[in-house]
C-alpha cells in the first residue's frame, strides 16, 4: 500500500493534469468560438457578395432592357426624322441667302435657285396669288426675303418621303395662312414700284387678300 507521501504526489500530479485539461478546454473553447465567429463573418461575406452578383445581373439586365428600348426609340425617330446619312431622309432647308451683302455672281446664283421655284412650282401651282406677284420681284429684297422662307418651308413640308399628321397640318397652315399673306406682301411692294406698269385688276386682287 502506497504512503501518504507517494499518495499526495499522484493527488498533486491529477490536480496539475486537472489543471491542464482545463486549460485546453478554455482553449479550445476559444477557438471553437473564434472558428464560430470566422464561419458567420465568412457567410455574411458570401451573403453580400451573393446580393452584389444578384444586384449586378438585375443592373445588367436592366441595361439590355434599356439597350432595347433605345433601339426601338431610334428606329422610331429614324422614321420620324432619318439621319443625315439615311436614303430615306427628306428635304434640308439650305442655308439663308444674306441677300443684305451678296453681290455679282453669288446673288445670282442665289436669286437663281427662287427664280427656279416660282417658274416651276408657285406660278404654275397658285393661280391669282401667284399671278400678283409683279414680274420686277427680283429687284425687291422683301420679295426675295419672302420667297426664300415660302420656297424653302414648300419644300420642306412637301418634299418628304411620307407624309405624317403634324405634315399635314404645317400644308394647310402654309396654304391657307402663310402664302397668302406672303402673296399680298409682294404684291403690295410691286404694284406700284414704278419698275412696271401695274397690271389691270391687280389692286382690285390686292385688297380681297387677307
Amino acid at each position: 500500500m502506497p504512503g501518504p507521501d507517494a499518495l499526495a504526489a499522484a493527488l498533486l500530479r491529477l490536480s496539475e493534469h486537472a489543471d491542464r485539461l482545463a486549460r485546453l478546454d478554455e482553449r479550445e473553447a476559444s477557438h471553437s468560438a473564434e472558428t464560430a465567429d470566422r464561419i458567420t463573418a465568412l457567410t455574411t461575406l458570401a451573403n453580400a457578395m451573393k446580393r452584389t452578383l444578384d444586384d449586378q445581373a438585375d443592373i445588367l439586365a436592366g441595361l439590355r432592357d434599356l439597350d432595347d428600348r433605345v433601339t426601338g426609340l431610334t428606329a422610331r425617330i429614324d422614321g420620324i426624322a432619318p439621319a443625315d446619312d439615311s436614303p430615306g431622309r427628306g428635304y434640308q432647308p439650305v442655308p439663308s441667302p444674306r441677300f443684305w451683302k451678296l453681290d455679282g455672281a453669288a446673288r445670282e446664283e442665289a436669286i437663281g435657285r427662287l427664280r427656279a421655284w416660282v417658274e416651276h412650282v408657285y406660278q404654275p401651282g397658285y393661280g391669282h396669288l401667284a399671278a400678283s406677284l409683279g414680274a420686277c420681284w427680283e429687284q425687291h429684297p422683301l420679295c426675295l426675303y419672302a420667297l426664300d422662307w415660302l420656297s424653302e418651308l414648300w419644300s420642306v413640308l412637301y418634299l418628304q418621303p411620307r407624309r405624317t399628321t403634324g405634315a399635314l397640318a404645317g400644308q394647310a397652315e402654309w396654304q391657307t395662312r402663310l402664302l397668302t399673306a406672303a402673296a399680298g406682301l409682294m404684291a403690295a411692294e410691286t404694284v406700284r414700284c414704278g419698275h412696271t406698269p401695274p397690271r389691270a385688276g391687280r389692286a382690285a386682287r390686292i385688297g380681297a387678300m387677307p
